[in-house]
């Protein structure tokens, strides 16, 4: 398949590097100890290019669609629960609802295939505040069931690569934190990892929404069919289209023109970062955009992290997705930018620094 998606540079200059970490070290604290918080702050100032970073109009999107696969009875909840959900999210009831407005940010979700009519019954050209319908296969339909067919054609698979892409380029701000909704796309995800990494589907495969543990033997052997009927598909795109979902495949598009146009790109659990595993396996320097959130109590999430070399900002044994996780870390970053940014220097503040004999005999 075409890959038709925007190009990615280097966005790590050793100036900007060296000027960060000299002004990270001469804040008046002991050298380094700011911790994780220090390496966050460098990178915040990489992706955004300034040695004072600021957030601005931080936009957290939730990528909603049904899969198919969920025919054979790989998820504890029936497929509606996703219409449901997303209506839950609109109406501010939801945790990332919670959690967005409480820290200030802007909270968009897009039907990107979803089993139902969110706009039934209004006026043509009705608008629902905080909806963004970008239905990949029309009407009321989610990806075709996997373990028959390829979730996705080439054709969809594009398409919901370049309406994410869309998506993106129609949101102001220079941070985007990911969220998703979708009943089975912990299968989609175990089925993504399984390809890209080469693991055993057994350690990618987890309980997902709270099946017990014959179920998610049950959910493992499904999903080892998958595998085995799609085996020739091999290439990033390739995988994308035969194991889904609409949802990872915008996510992706979204990823990729964030990352371009650099804006920090927060990642939150196991279906985002399946995401950008898919995205990493097309243009490895993605990485550098990204900041991953948390570590999912899914199972899989810890082996992705593992395969992309990256280490999460917290770890509460989350396992709810919609990117409740990166609404939780957002602190963290206005922190890093507001350490790097308004912390005075030890010249600044007249503060003595430590001598060159002390730091010798330490």
């Amino acid at each position: 398949m075409t890959n038709t998606l925007p190009t990615l540079s280097n966005i790590r200059t050793p100036a900007l590097t060296q000027a960060l970490q000299h002004k990270l070290d001469n804040k008046t604290k002991p050298l380094g100890s700011l911790g994780r918080l220090e390496a966050l702050a460098l990178q915040l100032g990489e992706i955004l290019g300034t040695e004072s970073p600021t957030l601005d109009a931080p936009q957290l999107v939730v990528f909603a669609g049904d899969h198919g696969l969920t025919a054979r009875g790989i998820s504890a909840f029936p497929s509606d629960v996703s219409w449901q959900m997303v209506e839950n999210f609109l109406a501010g009831g939801a945790a990332v609802s919670v959690l967005a407005r409480q820290n200030g940010i802007s909270l968009t979700v897009v039907d990107c295939g979803v089993k139902h009519d969110f706009l039934a019954g209004l006026p043509a050209d009705t608008q629902r505040p905080g909806l963004l319908v970008r239905k990949v296969a029309g009407g009321e339909q989610g990806t075709a069931d996997s373990s028959v067919q390829p979730a996705m054609t080439a054709a969809q698979c594009q398409q919901a690569l370049h309406n994410g892409q869309e998506i993106i380029k129609g949101l102001p701000g220079n941070a985007l934190l990911l969220g998703e909704m979708g009943i089975g796309n912990t299968s989609a995800a175990s089925l993504l990892l399984a390809r890209l990494t080469g693991l055993n589907i057994e350690v990618c495969t987890g309980a997902g929404t709270g099946l017990d543990a014959p179920a998610v033997q049950r959910k493992t052997a499904v999903l080892r069919e998958v595998l085995a009927l799609h085996a020739q598909a091999t290439a990033p795109l390739d995988v994308l289209a035969a194991f889904g979902g609409f949802e990872i495949a915008t996510m992706v598009g979204a990823v990729m023109q964030a990352a371009h146009e650099r804006r920090v790109v927060v990642v939150d659990g196991f279906i985002a970062t399946s995401a950008v595993l898919v995205a990493h396996a097309l243009q490895p320097l993605v990485l550098q955009r990204c900041v991953f959130a948390h570590r999912s109590g899914e199972r899989g999430h810890e082996f992705m992290l593992q395969h992309l070399g990256v280490q999460a900002l917290l770890d509460l044994g989350l396992r709810l997705g919609e990117g409740s996780g990166g609404a939780l870390a957002w602190p963290l970053l206005q922190s890093a930018c507001a350490i790097l940014r308004d912390m005075a220097s030890f010249e600044a503040a007249g503060v003595s620094e430590k001598s060159a004999t002390e730091a010798r005999t330490v």
